[in-house]
């Protein structure tokens, strides 16, 4: 079988988020359990490609000719080989050759000409696919694009977010997407235009990202305003956990952090201790260490941890944070942790080796999000051997199940409403299995046996794509 990956970002060359996770390493796992021929198209980000791949590019294709109503951009196509996978990147300075990836004005014209792109360079392919798997909603004309086009292409369309649609104004159909009127109702949504909508209307296959999270985007609350739509198209709906490179993270072969280890408390111990001094906080190995890496956010249950902050506070426990996103929200982390010099270090900001050695030596990891498609934090959390303290929402209803000290079962704890004071009842649970050796050791285990790669879904996404072919 030959599949065609549509991404806006992917591994290892373009990431903001969690999709280029997703689009990085699910060829590979594909690649790994088949014989599939596997191509990957993306935008070509000139300011974000790394010089030892951009000197291995090839030119397939130069000046193809995009319509966007009365305008004519020109695209190039270009084709790396990297590691049994083909990728193809579609150049354009004019929509590709910024500061950023995404959030500008213009975001829906330049994926709406990507998404045209993809469609015009589907002749110069190194293999004609069978399947397209489409990405989030800057792919999500794609699937719209070659049915109106007539082009029997199966596809298949992934919600990363549901809450991102990829919202143009009405006359973006005319101005943009230039196709006859009776397309437009699959497209229109509330008097715009929504990619995503398009995307649900016309693919052979919707998946998403969690099993739990397939069930509740067909609720008013976590739906989006798609909810109807989504339980119209049941049938093709499917949630599909994801999953994580282990090789890439892997603590017994993690160069960012001091001590590589491998079901080690001990080790995990002196990572702890690295951490602390890192952080200016006091060296204490045994404190409990609770961690968040996150984006602040709304969505990701930060105003619930500053509802409680100064009684989180009095507990014996060391707090730490890392990320970047509402300002108001970093402000008020970065004045309330200064009350607590000797519990509680914030960073607001990113970096990519202090968020791993944050996972190697904290001893929980909390992600009270408010949803939470699937989450890849406490994916990274189970591999490096921390426990985590979840909401019972999407994708980590579906990997973190609770602990229980009667019957030794659980690897983390869980909470169930989106309410700080749960929240905090929760974190006083882990707090006294942390004070319980045995306790400790039978979670740890539990810990240690969690599957968190791609290889099951994988074998998913294969059957699913046989159905279709």
């Amino acid at each position: 079988m030959n599949l065609l990956f549509a991404a806006s970002e992917s591994q290892p060359f373009f990431k903001t988020g969690g999709l280029a996770d997703v689009v990085g390493a699910l060829p590979h796992a594909l690649k790994e359990t088949s014989d599939d021929h596997i191509q990957v198209i993306l935008p070509y980000y000139n300011q974000f490609m790394k010089d030892h791949f951009a000197d291995r590019l090839e030119l397939v294709k130069t000046d193809i000719t995009i319509h966007l109503g009365w305008r004519r951009q020109r695209a190039d196509l270009l084709k790396l080989n990297e590691k049994g996978i083909t990728y193809y990147f579609i150049k354009n300075n004019y929509y590709f050759d910024r500061a950023n990836i995404y959030s500008y004005y213009d975001d829906g014209e330049r994926f709406v000409f990507f998404s045209k792109a993809v469609i015009a360079a589907l002749p110069h392919l190194e293999k004609d696919p069978d399947i397209i798997h489409c990405h989030d909603w800057q792919t999500g004309l794609v699937p719209a694009f070659l049915k109106a086009y007539g082009l029997h292409y199966k596809t298949v369309f992934t919600i990363h977010n549901l809450q991102y649609q990829g919202i143009l104004q009405n006359s973006a159909f005319d101005d943009l997407i230039n196709l006859g009127g009776e397309h437009y109702f699959g497209m229109e949504w509330n008097g715009l235009i929504n990619c995503l909508k398009a995307a649900v209307h016309h693919s052979d296959l919707i998946t998403t990202v969690s099993p739990t999270y397939a069930e509740e985007i067909k609720s008013p609350f976590f739906g989006e305003g798609m909810h109807s739509l989504l339980n119209d198209k049941s049938d093709i709906l499917r949630g599909v956990l994801n999953g994580i490179d282990t090789a890439s993270y892997d603590p017994a072969n993690d160069s960012y952090i001091p001590h590589p280890y491998h079901h080690s408390p001990e080790k995990k111990r002196s990572n702890k201790e690295s951490l602390q001094a890192e952080l200016g906080l006091p060296v204490n190995g045994d404190i409990p260490l609770i961690a968040m890496v996150t984006r602040l956010a709304d969505q990701k249950g930060l105003p619930l941890v500053a509802d409680v902050f100064p009684e989180l506070m009095e507990r014996p426990i060391q707090f730490v944070l890392l990320g970047t996103g509402d300002p108001g929200l970093e402000q008020y982390f970065r004045d309330i942790s200064s009350h607590y010099p000797e519990q509680a270090s914030i960073r607001t900001y990113f970096d990519e080796g202090l968020a791993r050695r944050m996972y190697a030596g904290a001893d929980f990891l909390l992600i009270p999000s408010r949803f939470e498609p699937c989450g890849l934090s406490q994916l990274i959390a189970l591999r490096y051997e921390t426990a985590s303290i979840v909401r019972e929402t999407g994708g980590l209803k579906d990997t973190i199940h609770p602990f229980n000290p009667e019957t030794g079962t659980g690897n983390g704890f869980t909470f169930h409403q989106s309410d700080a004071y749960e929240m905090l009842g929760c974190i006083d649970h882990a707090l006294t299995v942390y004070a319980d050796e045995n306790q400790w050791s039978a979670l740890l285990e539990n810990i240690y046996k969690a599957e968190v790669d791609w290889k099951t879904s994988a074998r998913v996404y294969q059957d699913l794509y046989q159905q279709l072919s």
